[in-house]
């Protein structure tokens, strides 16, 4: 048994590994620059093409952000520009921010609303207030700094970002093909996430945030949860003995390395999101992370079932099994509050978490059944036992625990 259990300790540590290093690919990252202003953002976001970036700090208190646009790998001849649209997509509408170098030399920053595609992108104010633009351009990359005061009771916006020549003081068209026709999409400044294609397909960042919450909602709150079940209901029966301990060391194990992993996929997205801040979920999140790895240590030290620290080890294994049981589920549901709107993931762990609460209860019923019956059987052919001070569940299941 000992050597079954080193192995499945082993297997499931493998399999941590993997999930950790798959985790903690990194694609395109922007979130080391540093400006020559020494200013900081909380988020950073490489846009799909055009080789720009997005960096912002979103302020509920007074709904403003603070940006910067990025553009690499133009000339100091060329015109950047990046805006919102808030009522449409892609550039027509769009509330521009321009920056180009002006006939005196000095690099400009201006707003511009665009009204149709035949635009020279002529100063303008935008539907918005723009308390502060600013613009630099160093190493072939224009950046634009700005403050945007958002339209009220939104932070979810269409973006679009574009780039052409200048000649003279004429703003010269795009280009039609390649790129330039596809940089467009969405931005949430609240949440840290962008999308293209108008959102219908989601980046990076986003696809962690649903890995993140697959892994640990699988894990810690599906089958932690399954394999107390395993434990507590299947010792009863004297054929389960002893394929519960397995199943229960199995499922358990199993359900800490992917659900170390999720935590894994956690710390980097508040890495990478540092103004983004769900506290509750995080500080829960490091809770069970500490439990978990005590209670797989604690399968290594775990007594003979007739050593007399046993009973002691059995009340720290449960109580803090239970605890994270609880705490698992608490979390998920912390977590589905953070991802704003999965709704359908949402319910279906209600149903699945319904569903395994009423087996629990129903196994519970049979099997306190069967430990009343067996002992009634065992008093009438040994009027002894039952005085030794145990309760019903534990004398009818001692001998299943002898695993």
């Amino acid at each position: 048994m000992d050597r079954l259990l080193r192995t499945l300790l082993f297997s499931s540590f493998l399999l941590l590994s993997l999930f950790a290093t798959s985790s903690y690919a990194q694609t395109q990252n922007c979130s080391s620059f540093a400006f020559r202003n020494n200013q900081l953002f909380a988020t950073c976001n490489p846009l799909p093409v055009l080789n720009s970036f997005l960096h912002w700090s979103y302020h509920p208190d007074n709904h403003t952000v603070d940006l910067a646009y990025r553009h690499r790998g133009v000339t100091d001849s060329d015109w950047v520009a990046w805006g919102l649209n808030i009522d449409g997509s892609r550039m027509v509408g769009a509330q521009c921010l321009v920056a180009l170098r002006n006939s005196s030399g000095q690099i400009h920053a201006y707003t511009s609303p665009v009204t149709g595609y035949s635009t020279q992108l002529a100063q303008g104010e935008l539907s918005f207030s723009v308390p502060r633009i600013a613009a630099e351009f160093t190493n072939n990359e224009f950046i634009i700094f700005a403050t945007l005061v958002l339209p009220s009771g939104r932070t979810s916006f269409n973006q679009a970002w574009q780039n052409g020549g200048v000649s003279g003081q004429t703003l010269q068209v795009h280009a039609q093909s390649g790129d330039n026709m596809r940089s467009f999409g969405t931005v949430d400044f609240a949440n840290g996430e962008l999308g293209s294609d108008g959102g219908s397909s989601v980046t990076s960042r986003q696809r962690r945030r649903h890995v993140h919450g697959v892994l640990n909602a699988v894990s810690w709150g599906v089958l932690m949860p399954m394999g107390a079940v395993f434990a507590r209901y299947l010792k009863v029966f004297k054929a389960a003995n002893p394929a519960w301990f397995y199943l229960h060391v199995a499922c358990q194990t199993s359900a800490y390395a992917v659900g170390v992993a999720g935590w894994g996929t956690g710390l980097k997205l508040g890495s990478d999101s540092t103004g983004i801040k769900f506290n509750t979920h995080r500080n829960i999140g490091i809770t069970l992370f500490c439990l978990g790895t005590l209670q797989v240590f604690a399968l290594l030290l775990r007594p003979k079932p007739d050593h007399k620290y046993r009973l002691y080890w059995n009340i720290y294994h449960h109580a803090i099994g239970y605890t994270v049981i609880i705490l698992s589920i608490i979390n998920v549901f912390e977590g589905f509050d953070a991802l704003n709107g999965q709704k359908n993931w949402k319910r279906a762990y209600i149903g699945v978490i319904i569903a395994i609460g009423a087996i629990a209860v129903l196994l519970e019923a049979f099997t306190w059944f069967i430990v009343i019956k067996r002992k009634k059987s065992d008093s009438n052919k040994y009027p002894q036992n039952g005085t030794n001070g145990g309760n019903a569940y534990s004398n009818g299941a001692h001998q299943q625990q002898q695993a």
